[in-house]
């Protein structure tokens, strides 16, 4: 249900038949865009179509506009056409159309918003992929808000979503935490074992190792010390466990993954690695120099060549990524794959989609979204120091804290390419100062209005929705039809964050609907009529809030 298409298929269609008719000048017709109008007055839509076509037709743009408008047919939806300077043609719909739309809305339920842009085709979104060393921080949590928020979306507009996380179980650091977790475990018995010069402080590794002892008692101490380095299968335990803890902090926050896929899993005998590697030589894109084995992207246009093989025969980074995302597209099969990387990882897409067009691969069908930093304040002051981490403030404490729909609305609240201060008392405020609060409080709103409507018997099934004419009713409606035009968008620009400002918008309308509107009155016809707009505005909010992943509570 977006009328935004079908208004600009008629605008089409009027400019091809004015052309026709001689009417307008032959030229070509740009791709059709409608817009909404900033002032609302204006209407409800706007084509701009006759300014961009007056330098091409010569003629100027308001005749153009009046030329087209002329030959634009009726439609159920569309009240009024008219031209406005310097050359826009605006749309407003019906009233009585607008008003229809509640039982459009009702009928499909959940599945409003939904689009067949997708139309099935196979989407990957990879997110957090916190290396499994420590708890994971906020900003992990804001990648995972936006993640699964944008996963959602995705389903919404048609596409098959399979969500992931990569466990680089493999890093230079993953051997630098089993050193330190050895070492924790270690003192546990007495053994007066060092912490490595660049190991874990945080006390999480200490408790980890306790987990460890309970379970295992001396079993990895064995008949003599092992020495710094951690035997492989504790290592493994410990990278375990600490996979479960970050599963259950995701968890916490309401985000869960399809697939789990381990770094080490691309290696082996006949490996993805190998497949990877392979190709790239087949293609001609290795070579040997330095005692080290390079990718050649240069000649693809970045501006050196980068090591895939280090001199010491120990795959780099660039190399598991490649790898990886050979499995990804040339294994998996994904039409498209979205990667949501932290700021420090900017320098290394370029490179990244340098290496898929040597694969074969369209490097636009990988979408990498850069995202920036979270700051904690409490009083106005920023919040540093984690009390289990040393160094960072872990998600699960601001989890505790706050919980979990506050953390997912806050982390939304701005694109991904933009800082967000989250403030932590205001996340906690019960007041119309929150916006979760406010949005959450709409939807306790709207669920006692239609309890008050069942403790009066009033069945509003039958409700003659054409009674719905108040300004304030039609404003209601006009903004739950926004919901799937905001699907459409933030599937095509990858931003969900703004389901935040819609979600705010609707819940201020509605505020303002209840203010002018008594829903419940001794004139039961329109009682009907406002509870079955009142159960629209329920479904519409319930849903935006589903998306985002934040709770639609009946009470506050």
């Amino acid at each position: 249900m977006v009328i935004r298409r079908d208004i600009a298929r008629l605008v089409s269609e009027a400019a091809q038949e004015a052309r026709e008719r001689g009417d307008l000048p032959a030229v070509a017709l740009p791709d059709m865009e409608v817009e909404r109008p900033q002032r609302p007055e204006h209407g409800d839509y706007a084509s701009s179509l006759p300014l961009r076509l007056a330098r091409a037709a010569g003629t100027s743009p308001l005749a153009l506009a009046e030329s087209i408008a002329r030959h634009i047919k009726p439609h159920d939806a569309v009240g009024e056409v008219n031209v406005a300077a310097p050359g826009f043609i605006n749309f407003r719909l019906s009233d009585l159309w607008l008003a229809g739309q509640v039982d459009a809305i009702l009928a499909e339920g959940e599945a409003f918003g939904n689009l067949p842009l997708g139309n099935g085709r196979k989407v990957q979104v990879e997110y957090v992929s916190a290396n499994p060393t420590g708890p994971l921080h906020v900003g992990n949590g804001r990648w995972a808000a936006i993640g699964s928020t944008l996963a959602n979306v995705l389903k919404a507009a048609g596409y098959q979503v399979e969500q992931e996380y990569f466990v680089n179980d493999m890093l230079t650091q993953v051997e630098t935490f089993g050193r330190t977790l050895y070492a924790r475990y270690q003192q546990l018995f007495g053994v007066p074992a060092e912490i490595p010069a660049d190991g874990y402080p945080g006390d999480y590794v200490i408790e980890l190792a306790r987990e460890i002892r309970e379970e295992h008692g001396e079993r990895f101490l064995g008949p003599r010390e092992f020495g710094p380095d951690s035997p492989p299968e504790f290592r493994t335990i410990g990278i375990r466990k600490m996979v479960e803890s970050i599963a259950a902090d995701l968890a916490a926050m309401g985000v869960t993954f399809d697939v789990w896929y381990r770094e080490s899993g691309l290696y082996g005998p006949d490996s993805r690695y190998d497949q990877a590697m392979a190709l790239l030589r087949e293609k001609g894109f290795v070579s040997e120099k330095e005692g080290a084995v390079w990718f050649t992207s240069s000649v693809l246009g970045e501006d050196k060549d980068n090591v895939l093989v280090r001199s010491t025969g120990h795959p780099t980074y660039f190399a598991s990524d490649i790898a990886y995302h050979y499995d990804k597209f040339l294994v998996r099969h994904f039409d498209r794959v979205i990667d949501i990387w932290g700021a420090d990882h900017q320098g290394h897409v370029s490179r990244l989609k340098a290496a898929l067009t040597a694969l074969g691969v369209d490097p636009e069908r990988l979408d990498v979204i850069i995202g920036q930093l979270v700051t904690l304040r409490r009083g106005g002051e920023a919040v540093r120091i984690s009390k289990r981490a040393g160094d960072i403030v872990t998600l699960r404490e601001v989890v505790e804290e706050v919980g979990a729909d506050a953390c997912r609305f806050f982390f939304l609240t701005r694109s991904a390419d933009a800082t967000v201060d989250f403030d932590l008392d205001l996340a906690k405020q019960q007041s119309a100062e929150n916006p979760v609060y406010y949005v959450q409080y709409a939807y306790a709103r709207i669920a006692g209005i239609l309890s008050l409507g069942q403790e009066r018997a009033i069945d509003y099934g039958d409700g003659d929705v054409s009674l719905l004419s108040h300004p304030a009713e039609l404003a209601l409606i006009r903004k739950m039809l926004r919901l799937p035009e905001l699907v459409e968008s933030m599937a095509e620009s990858l931003e969900p964050h703004h389901l935040t400002h819609y979600s705010l918008d609707l819940a201020t309308t509605f505020h303002d609907f209840y203010e002018r509107c008594r829903v419940v009155t001794d004139d039961v016809p329109l009682s009907k009529a406002r509870l079955k707009l009142v159960a629209a505005a329920r479904s519409v909010l319930g849903r935006t809030l589903s998306l985002m992943g934040v709770r639609a509570p009946d009470r506050m």
